[in-house]
């Protein structure tokens, strides 16, 4: 399936990298790292990066990277905008932290939390309405990708995601493909796999927002390091990276972030 000959840059989508810090990093670890990011990333005035701590370092992160152009994001916020909901954090409370961005439906809360693609569709409407850019994450098991399924998995899983937003609300939209069987097992989805779906992706965003779709970032998370950040941002309709345990020194994030750049 093609992905139209452009990268997304040339489409007129600007890429975003995306630091996926999850349950890794104690509050002060988290805003130590997000120093030396902010220290030593170079300028890169053509692209969106972010970092996604947990809950407890947002604000510290928040500090660290003040006057940066590192964005904060979050890993997941609760559908409802208040109420009696322990244990939850919502879209307005994010928002106050100064985030920008969220994740939603990550495979990790599929797979432990059992968070289903409708409860991800309230997740992505409370997102956009407090402001936040959620990247919206689908994507396959190993047995789906071998038995030939993975395209009907993922177009089915972002469909019915998906189904019931509104199509002036998705030019802010960023969906994350993440094969599940790549994710922490260091075995990454060849350029050309992840290029391939992403073009599947884009043609299901057709049949739900229509002209809207092209304008809608697509990035790839699965085992993205160093080695590999040049291919993948290579290819057609590859948008940017969500990256995990690359994420995590601040040497190894700012060289995927800075993918393509003249060296320092």
């Amino acid at each position: 399936m093609s992905g139209g000959g452009k990268s997304g840059a040339a489409a007129g989508r600007r890429p975003f990298v995306v630091g996926n810090w999850k349950m890794q990093l104690p509050v002060s670890a988290a805003a130590e790292i997000a120093r030396a990011i902010a220290r030593t990333l170079p300028p890169l005035p053509d692209r969106d990066v972010a970092v996604a701590p947990s809950f407890p370092a947002l604000l510290p992160v928040a500090e660290a990277l003040r006057g940066s152009p590192v964005q904060l994001a979050a890993q997941d916020l609760f559908w409802k905008d208040d109420g009696p909901f322990t244990g939850e954090v919502s879209g307005p409370m994010l928002v106050e932290t100064g985030a920008r961005a969220v994740i939603v439906g990550h495979s990790e809360r599929r797979q432990h939390l059992g968070e289903t693609d409708a409860m991800v569709g309230l997740k992505t409407w409370a997102a956009l309405r407090a402001g936040l850019v959620p990247i919206v994450c689908v994507g396959e098991q190993q047995d789906d990708r071998d038995g030939q399924r993975h395209e009907s998995i993922v177009r089915d899983m972002l469909l019915h995601t998906l189904e019931s937003l509104p199509r002036e609300a998705a030019e802010t939209l960023v969906i994350g493909y993440e094969p599940v069987w790549a994710i922490g097992t260091g075995c990454s989805a060849t350029a050309a796999d992840a290029s391939e779906m992403h073009a599947c992706l884009r043609e299901a965003l057709k049949t739900l927002f229509g002209a809207t779709a092209s304008r809608i970032r697509i990035v790839y998370g699965g085992s993205v390091t160093e080695q590999n950040i040049d291919e993948l941002m290579a290819q057609p309709d590859v948008d940017g990276v969500l990256v995990g345990g690359a994420s995590l020194r601040a040497d190894s994030f700012v060289r995927i972030a800075a993918f393509g750049a003249p060296s320092r």
